[in-house]
């Protein structure tokens, strides 16, 4: 990836490892923009819901909340006499707002299966950041003020969701470390630290 030209850099992660902190700081020193709720904001305009909303199916429901969302919409739809959109219209639909997203200038996206949008984009790097359960748990119960065991099946139901959703739309899952250009352990390691191991492979790409 050269950084610059008009560039996407992707960062999965996995919750409560410090992922979106990582993306938004490396945003910040690239000066572009970063995005993750972004696209359900997108969809909030067009279906009408609200963010918690679609976040809260989205960990409620797992990999079934695409069905309980067009159910959700069902009454603005009718009204609007549109047809119910099927899974995969809803899909192309994130697909396309993040795709829209990118093609204004370059960005950080975090989350959003963006290592997978953005598999055949010519100027993309795709990270993916992870931690140890118990550094998760930790972290977790130090943001959240919650429980050990409320943060543990915290992070069971997320993981199991986020990889229900992938493998929903594609093949492949999101441990499989041949889906991204660097793969960070953030286990005694700092955000700011993981930003600067970004950008030296970033710099290694000039």
């Amino acid at each position: 990836m050269n950084k610059n030209n008009h560039f996407v850099i992707t960062i999965n992660r996995e919750l409560g490892s410090g992922g979106r902190t990582v993306g938004r700081k490396l945003a910040e020193l690239l000066g572009v923009k970063y995005y993750d709720k972004a696209i359900v904001q997108g969809l909030t305009e067009k279906y009408g819901l609200t963010a918690e909303q679609i976040e809260q199916l989205k960990a409620q429901e797992k990999s079934s909340w695409w069905g309980e969302l067009q159910d959700r919409c069902k009454t603005l739809l009718s009204a609007n006499r549109q047809e119910k959109p099927s899974t995969a219209a809803m899909f192309e639909t994130e697909r396309r707002i993040l795709e829209g997203l990118a093609r204004e200038e370059s960005c950080v996206v975090a989350g959003r299966s963006g290592f997978l949008i953005f598999r055949e984009h010519p100027n993309h790097l795709n990270v993916f950041i992870q931690a140890s359960t118990e550094h998760r748990i930790e972290r977790l119960i130090r943001k959240r003020g919650i429980s050990y065991a409320a943060a543990l099946d915290i992070l069971d139901e997320v993981d199991e969701g986020r990889e229900a959703y992938l493998k929903k739309y594609s093949d492949r899952s999101r441990y499989d470390t041949r889906n991204y250009d660097v793969v960070i352990s953030m286990d005694h390691m700092t955000e700011d630290d993981a930003v600067a191991v970004i950008m030296e492979f970033v710099n290694r790409q000039e």
